[in-house]
């Protein structure tokens, strides 16, 4: 990943994109935060955020036309005008201001003593410039002194204009500027003399608008981005001919600041329009999702402006707006405290350390890649992708852990060799006008039903071959695209001697892995079959009972299979409640990705966050969903339990294999079907498959939880046996021995039991022995 790419992704996250109401506001008041502590009744802390982007907040709070009150989110808009009140009346705190003697050297001149002209010199004497204001009239206030009292009083313009001369502005009054000498009276040629920069702040019916000669002056069309004017240095506010009436107090002010950052720019000799955005009112690309929000009305005031409390009950009804709609749905991204904008830095960093500790290894290999967050984001984006990404970069520049993923890659492994794999054509044919192939975790966790399946093909289809092994999903999880391709092709070489036939496929992991990476293969999900040729003879259709589908997240864009799943439930005789969610933006059990085993703890948190969403029992047509949610205790058939068993419900509860078991199924399932459908025999077994183990039901468990096989512990015994390498315990009369058939080494604990050996304790790791490690 590169600079460009990075900022690609983090331009469609949104979550730090203003909020709607702050993006309408001209000045960008961040209603969000100071509703936050005004909910929590800190108006000082609120008077703080409003007075850092709104200069005179007592004045704006009495006369804002309001522009963010159309854009709230809320059904009824948020009083945002009375909360900034209440902020001014119960919070006003002394402005900090900076030494007026630490001056630049610059001089600016700002003609007009409004709001626009003021907040002017506002802002550039908060950056230090010497500033002069110039007003014609005797006061300060420009058009506010037309307002009546009883609206803002005058004692309000006063205390808020004082910070001007706190700052060290100068202000000459009764000093009325011209395009032509007169008696007492300053010309424009001389404030361009005089000054480094000119800011020409004067209302469109002001006399001085005329005395400037503006229409022939040569300050030409006023630049609607800078407030540039013809003549270098001069600055003019977008206000100088428009109608008086349809003058915005707010918009007035945010002339005054835009044209301060114009002339700060050009003070300091830099560009005037490079990155000009988001200056004044522009539409927040922020996306808030109210659905489900209850309406609530506008607090009731008891007089004319908001008491503390009635402010307090207002502010709680903001609805603090943000997006989060990837973090709302997914575990995973919640688990680390922030959104994808941040995770892609962070991840971005870590693949470009050359030498250091990599932090994010964990959040990388830690997602499920299964775009349930792709699909709630309002611009795509796609974590599931990024990670993927990252996972193959860190491969190829070998920093990927072999703790993440070696598990996996090892069951795969299992899966293509001989004690699983194999491909036949249907008895009595050369080639095959059908394929099915099961799947991995089908055969490993409920191999039976894989028999059923294959019957009930052969009965409806001509010419069904079967072909039992892995797609090679684990490797493309685990970011090996050497071992992908190697298992796609490994198949894809196999189906073209059984006659290319159309493949049927009972894991939707399979069923993405051949759509997306074997276009010439034609698929074909089982459960549209089943949902074609009808349910199987023996399937009872009296059963009741209500269920809630989980969709396998890899079936998330395939609508035909939860179709025709759907239908196939019905027929059954079951009542579905759907869950929320479910089909395009179901979640994921903790599989995908190898979640389950690059991160334990959260992925207990997946299932357990999924399996509470319901207190019906649930059903899914996945082998590792089903047995993921039953482990955790929560009653979950599989669709298969429908259509082949007498007494479905009884399987709900079961508990799925364990890890040595699945490698089990899988082996006695070839071996079985071999026999009773091709009258073939298995070739021998190896030689460590003959030793005999007495697990205890602890130590099972222990093996359980550190993904320790009984293969690893027979390996690791003949090992020990035939080398004479192992260490013994004169107190316990136990041994102990280590044995590294791949990447990892395993440690075991065991005593001889006649032909049989007992185990007492098993762990591994990936650490290297040193030469002088010797028993």
């Amino acid at each position: 990943m590169d600079q460009n790419e990075l900022h690609a992704l983090e331009s469609k996250c949104i979550q730090e994109c203003i909020p709607t109401c702050a993006a309408a506001c001209p000045m960008h008041v961040d209603v969000r935060a100071m509703c936050a502590e005004i909910s929590q009744g800190n108006f000082g802390s609120a008077y703080q955020i409003l007075n850092k982007t709104l200069p005179f907040p007592g004045i704006i709070c009495r006369i804002c036309d309001q522009p963010c009150r159309p854009v709230c989110k809320r059904d009824q808009a948020i009083a945002i005008v009375d909360l900034e009140r209440a902020c001014v009346d119960f919070g006003k705190t002394s402005l900090e201001i900076a030494n007026p003697h630490s001056r630049r050297k610059q001089r600016i001149a700002v003609v007009g003593g409004g709001l626009s002209g003021l907040t002017a010199a506002y802002d550039l004497a908060k950056k230090r410039y010497a500033v002069t204001v110039f007003e014609a009239n005797s006061v300060l206030g420009g058009r506010l002194r037309s307002i009546p009292e009883s609206r803002l009083p005058r004692s309000i313009i006063e205390s808020d204009f004082d910070v001007i001369l706190k700052m060290g502005v100068e202000v000459r009054l009764n000093t009325p500027v011209s395009g032509n000498v007169s008696a007492g009276n300053v010309t424009l040629g001389q404030l361009q003399r005089d000054f480094d920069a000119v800011y020409l702040a004067i209302g469109s019916n002001s006399p001085a608008r005329y005395a400037l000669g503006l229409n022939d002056s040569g300050l030409g069309t006023i630049d609607p981005v800078t407030r540039a004017t013809a003549q270098p240095g001069v600055f003019a506010g977008s206000d100088i001919d428009q109608p008086e009436n349809s003058i915005s107090s707010i918009t007035t002010m945010s002339d005054g600041r835009i044209a301060a950052i114009s002339i700060d720019r050009f003070a300091q000799r830099v560009s005037l329009t490079a990155s000009r955005i988001n200056e004044g009112a522009f539409e927040s690309c922020l996306y808030t999702n109210t659905e489900g929000v209850p309406a609530l009305p506008v607090t009731p005031r008891a007089g004319a402006s908001f008491t503390s409390a009635e402010a307090i009950a207002e502010a709680k009804r903001c609805l603090k707006c943000e997006c989060l709609e990837c973090v709302k749905v997914c575990q995973y991204l919640s688990s680390y405290g922030a959104y994808p904008r941040k995770y892609a830095r962070k991840i971005y960093n870590n693949l470009s350390i050359v030498m250091g500790t990599r932090l994010a290894n964990t959040l990388i290999n830690s997602c499920a890649l299964c775009g349930q967050c792709a699909e709630v984001c309002p611009t795509n984006l796609d974590m599931g992708a990024l990670c993927k990404q990252a996972r193959q970069t860190m491969v190829e520049q070998g920093h990927m852990p072999p703790s993440a993923h070696d598990f996996a890659l090892r069951d795969m492994q299992f899966s293509n060799s001989d004690q699983f794999a194999m491909a036949r054509n249907q008895p009595g044919t050369s080639t095959s006008s059908y394929l099915f192939f099961p799947g991995c975790q089908l055969s490993a966790s409920a191999p039976e039903q894989v028999e059923k399946i294959y019957a009930y093909l052969r009965d409806r289809l001509p010419s069904v071959g079967l072909m039992l092994r892995c797609c090679g999903t684990m490797a493309d999880w685990s970011g090996r695209k050497d071992l992908f391709q190697e298992a796609l092709a490994d198949f894809s070489a196999l189906h073209a001697q059984m006659g290319r036939p159309k493949v049927v496929l009972a894991c939707s992991s399979c069923y993405q892995v051949f759509k997306n990476n074997l276009p010439d293969v034609e698929i074909v999900s089982l459960w549209e079959l089943f949902d074609q040729y009808g349910l199987p003879e023996d399937a009872v259709q009296t059963k009741k009972g209500v269920v809630s589908i989980h969709d396998p997240c890899s079936t998330r864009h395939e609508s035909q299979i939860h179709e025709s799943v759907r239908r196939l439930v019905d027929r059954a005789g079951y009542r579905i409640e759907e869950l929320p969610l479910n089909r395009e933006k179901t979640s994921c059990c903790s599989y995908g990705g190898d979640m389950w085993l690059a991160n334990r703890e959260l992925a207990q948190k997946v299932v357990e966050r999924r399996i509470a969403e319901s207190d019906a029992d649930y059903l899914t047509y996945c082998a590792m969903c089903r047995d993921f949610f039953a482990a955790r205790g929560k009653p979950t058939l599989h669709l298969l339990d429908l259509l082949f068993e007498k007494d479905p419900q009884a399987r709900a509860t079961r508990q799925g294999p364990g890890y040595s078991q699945r490698h089990e199924n899988r082996a006695r399932l070839k071996w079985k079907m071999l026999k009773e459908i091709w009258g073939e025999t298995m070739p021998d077994q190896a030689s460590y498959e003959s030793i005999q183990l007495i697990i205890p039901e602890d130590v099972q468990k222990v093996l359980e939880d550190r993904l320790i096989l009984v293969e690893d512990l027979q390996r690791v015994i003949e090992y020990a046996e035939k080398t004479g390498q192992k260490f013994l315990n004169p107190a316990t009369g136990r041994l102990l021995a280590h044995y590294k058939p791949t990447r990892v080494t395993y440690w075991v604990e065991y005593s001889r039991k006649g032909d049989a050996f007992r185990i007492h304790n098993a762990y591994s790791h990936r650490m290297e022995l040193g030469e002088d490690v010797k028993p």
